[in-house]
């Protein structure tokens, strides 16, 4: 069975941020601190493009298993991607009907151009509710 791709790194997230988009490092700065804070775990890279927060070991019934961030975004060229465990639930896409300018992705990938454009409340119940999940579904 193959690894998954996305892995953590040991480059430096500040770096990262700094070395990216111009037009993105205030707003990849502020999302690091609010995802630091709701998550209680450092900003970490993970893979080349993604600043993910925490890890969680997931198994599916195909056997496939890995490790990933339990939340995470990137800092894309055309936006940010935001990376949240589940977006199905009602709960979910309430929280995502009322989050702000924004384009869904596969699985649970949330895009938007700049943090001006979502209600930063409803991002942070959002992150919130996406820890509660990934604890309760993968406890350690």
């Amino acid at each position: 069975m193959s690894q998954n791709k996305t892995q953590p790194t040991a480059v430096s997230v500040e770096d990262f941020v700094r070395e990216s988009d111009p037009r993105k490092t205030d707003d990849s700065f502020q999302l690091i601190r609010i995802m630091e804070r709701l998550s209680g775990e450092p900003a970490t890279m993970w893979g080349p493009s993604i600043i993910g927060f925490g890890s969680y070991h997931y198994k599916y019934a195909s056997g496939r298993e890995g490790t990933m961030c339990k939340i995470g975004f990137s800092p894309g060229k055309s936006a940010f991607s935001l990376y949240v465990l589940h977006c199905d639930s009602e709960v979910e896409e309430a929280l995502i009907s009322r989050l702000g300018k924004i384009k869904m992705g596969q699985g649970a990938c949330i895009y938007f151009k700049k943090l001006s454009d979502l209600d930063l409340s409803v991002l942070e119940e959002l992150i919130s509710h996406s820890l509660a999940e990934t604890a309760r579904k993968y406890p350690d």
